[in-house]
C-alpha cells in the first residue's frame, strides 16, 4: 500500500470556535486534505471536533496528540465513538504522553511509565471501540467488565513518539506515528526505529503513516523567524522529554546548556543554545520556494502528512505561510 502525501493545517485557530470553523472551511475550499488539532488545554479538542465536524465535507481531522493521563481509556473510546459518527472515516485518534510541563505542572499528574501507559491505553481503547468486554490487567491500567456499543467506523489509532523505544512501540501498536520538533539529521534514525517496530509486529513499515507537525514561517526576514522560534521553543527543549530527545538527536551540548540555563532561570543562556544553525535544522523558515523545498525534503525522507504550524507574528505572516501550501500552489513531487 502506498500512503498518500498530505498537507494539513493546524488547529485550533484561536480560542473562539467560530475562527476554527472558518479555518476548516478555508482549508477544504483550497484543497488542503487534513486538519490536525493540538491538545494541551482549552478549548477542549475532542469536544471541538465533535462540535465542528459537521461543517466539513471531506477533510480528515486528527489530533497531535491527546494525552493519555488526563482521560481514561473508557472516556477516550466513548469520545472517539461519537466523533467517528459525526465524521465517519475521517477522524484519527492520536495518543501520547505529553510533557512534564503539561502533565506535572498544569495538571498535577506524574508522568509515570509513559511508554507503557501510552501502549496500554491504545490497546484498551482499540478493544473498547470494538465493543468487547474488558478484562485487562496491565502495569499502569486496569479495566474489567466495561463495554460500550461498538463503533461502526472505529478510527485508526496513531501514537506520538520521539525517541527509539517509543517510536518502535508506536509502530508495533499504532496505525501511525506522530513526530514533532526534530532536527532534520535525526529523521533517518527515527525512520529506522519505525522500521524495527513494524518488523517486530510483523507489519510492513510502509503501511504506517508518519505525521509531523512542522514549525513553518514564510518570510523574507529569517532572523525574525529564528527569534520567534527561539523564544517559543527554548522552554520546550528544557523539559526532560524534549531535552533528552535533543541530546539523542546529536545536540548534547545544546541540550546541556538549555538544561543548565533553565535551572538557573537564565533565559538568555537557555535561548543562546538554540543557535541559528540548530534552528534551521528544526524549523522551516524562508520564502515560499524555500519552505516548500524543505517540506518536499521531509516527504522524501519518509514523512507522509505535514502539519503546517505557522510561527506567525502577524495575520499576514500566517496567511502567507498557509497560502504557500494550497493545492493551487503546491503539489508533492
Amino acid at each position: 500500500m502506498t500512503l498518500k502525501k498530505r498537507i494539513a493545517i493546524t488547529l485550533p485557530a484561536g480560542p473562539n470556535i467560530s475562527d476554527t470553523i472558518e479555518r476548516l472551511k478555508w482549508a477544504e475550499d483550497n484543497g488542503i486534505p487534513d486538519a490536525w488539532f493540538s491538545d494541551s488545554g482549552a478549548p477542549d479538542t475532542l469536544t471541538q471536533i465533535a462540535a465542528v465536524g459537521h461543517y466539513t465535507r471531506t477533510i480528515r481531522i486528527g489530533v497531535a496528540v491527546t494525552p493519555v493521563y488526563t482521560r481514561s481509556p473508557s472516556v477516550l473510546a466513548a469520545s472517539a465513538n461519537v466523533i467517528s459518527q459525526v465524521i465517519p472515516d475521517r477522524f484519527i485518534m492520536c495518543l501520547g504522553s505529553s510533557s512534564q510541563t503539561i502533565m506535572g505542572q498544569w495538571n498535577g499528574i506524574p508522568l509515570d511509565k509513559p511508554r507503557t501507559r501510552v501502549k496500554e491505553t491504545a490497546q484498551l481503547v482499540r478493544q473498547m471501540l470494538k465493543g468487547e468486554k474488558t478484562d485487562f490487567q496491565g502495569e499502569t491500567l486496569y479495566s474489567r467488565g466495561y463495554r460500550q456499543a461498538p463503533a461502526e467506523n472505529p478510527p485508526p489509532i496513531y501514537i506520538g513518539a520521539l525517541r527509539p523505544k517509543m517510536i518502535e512501540m508506536a509502530a508495533e501498536v499504532g496505525d501511525g506515528v506522530i513526530f514533532n520538533l526534530w532536527p532534520k539529521g535525526a529523521l533517518p534514525k527515527m525512520m529506522e526505529a519505525l522500521k524495527r517496530g513494524a518488523e517486530n509486529a510483523g507489519k510492513s513499515w510502509q503501511d504506517i503513516e508518519v505525521v509531523n507537525r512542522a514549525m513553518v514561517l514564510c518570510t523574507d526576514d529569517k532572523a525574525m523567524g529564528r527569534e520567534i522560534f527561539r523564544a517559543a521553543f527554548g522552554p520546550y527543549y528544557a523539559t526532560p522529554v524534549y531535552n533528552k530527545f535533543l541530546a539523542w538527536a546529536g545536540y548534547e551540548n545544546a541540550a546541556k546548556t538549555i538544561e543548565e540555563g533553565w535551572a538557573e532561570k537564565n533565559r538568555e543562556k537557555t535561548a543562546s543554545a538554540l543557535t541559528d544553525e540548530l534552528i534551521d535544522e528544526i524549523a522551516i523558515i524562508g520564502s515560499e520556494d524555500e519552505i516548500r523545498a524543505r517540506i518536499q525534503e521531509d516527504a522524501d525522507g519518509g514523512v507522509h502528512t505535514h502539519i503546517i504550524a505557522p510561527m506567525a507574528a502577524t495575520a499576514e505572516d500566517l496567511e502567507r505561510t498557509y497560502n504557500a501550501f494550497t493545492a493551487a500552489n503546491f503539489q508533492f513531487a
